[in-house]
């Protein structure tokens, strides 16, 4: 049975975590944390989740004497950096899907995964990780006179903007045809702003308790042509992360992500 660790356990997916790791009976909750001062810390990790006693306490530390296989980090940046060193020295593998890191931090886990495998990701959908591949698909092949535009909605709660999954969406287009992320992407628009060639337009909304929405639309005089992705609920990232942890167990260190998962790379 492999041991995994939950960190941001009272969140909305850390509590999703819990809850389907229980109920799959193939995974053994180790441990779980929160921030320090947390309300959750000292509380059972499976009725945090709604799904009964457990006896797991929720803290704010990994506990030494706990035994893990993987550590699953759905968190903030700050949650990221702090267990980064502990995985690292513990040889902990990691599944990570916080986004809104820094170069400088995005740099760290990248020197981390030369000693211990991580597998990061935007998004742990199968779903969006196949629309990765169909959106590079589609923008080689329709070629340059298409706009490209991405859209996508969030609920109010989600502090970086545009998400890490629509940046990724633009990112896998950019590296199908050739160009940079940096110099293409375009964040929002306002006041005279006509379009220019080439570009790639990145729009944000929050709106009330929406999963995540994304859409791209490639446009031409004529046609357009839009690939899109609903998620109804947070379980579908959850069973991707789940399946990742499961992938991850015995391999070498690296970086990783959801198209290694898939066979898709």
């Amino acid at each position: 049975m492999l041991r995994i660790a939950i960190t941001g356990a009272a969140g909305r997916m850390g509590r999703r975590i819990a809850a389907l790791a229980i109920e799959a009976e193939a995974f053994d909750i180790a441990a779980a944390t929160e921030m320090p001062g947390h309300e959750a810390l000292g509380r059972d990790v499976g009725e945090l989740a709604g799904v009964g006693r457990f006896g797991v306490a929720v803290s704010a530390d990994l506990p030494n004497d706990a035994e893990v296989d993987v550590l699953i980090d759905f968190s903030l940046p700050e949650g990221t950096m702090k267990f980064l060193p502990v995985c690292r020295r513990r040889k902990i593998a990691l599944i990570t899907g916080t986004t809104g890191l820094t170069a400088s931090q995005q740099a760290e886990v990248a020197d981390s995964a030369r000693e211990i495998p991580i597998l990061q990701a935007a998004n742990f959908s199968v779903g969006i990780n196949v629309l990765l591949n169909v959106v590079a698909l589609v923008a080689r092949t329709l070629g340059g006179d298409y706009d490209i535009e991405v859209a996508e909605t969030h609920h109010r709660f989600k502090k970086d903007a545009p998400s890490g999954t629509a940046i990724a969406l633009a990112r896998s287009i950019c590296a199908a045809v050739g160009k940079d992320y940096g110099e293409t992407a375009v964040l929002g628009r306002g006041g005279q702003c006509p379009r220019k060639p080439g570009e790639i337009g990145m729009h944000a909304l929050r709106v009330g308790d929406t999963v995540g929405e994304h859409a791209v639309h490639f446009g031409a005089l004529g046609e357009t042509v839009t690939v899109a992705h609903s998620a109804h609920t947070r379980d579908t990232f959850v069973r991707g992360a789940l399946r990742a942890a499961e992938w991850i167990g015995g391999k070498q260190p690296g970086l990783y992500n959801m198209q290694d998962v898939l066979g898709l790379r």
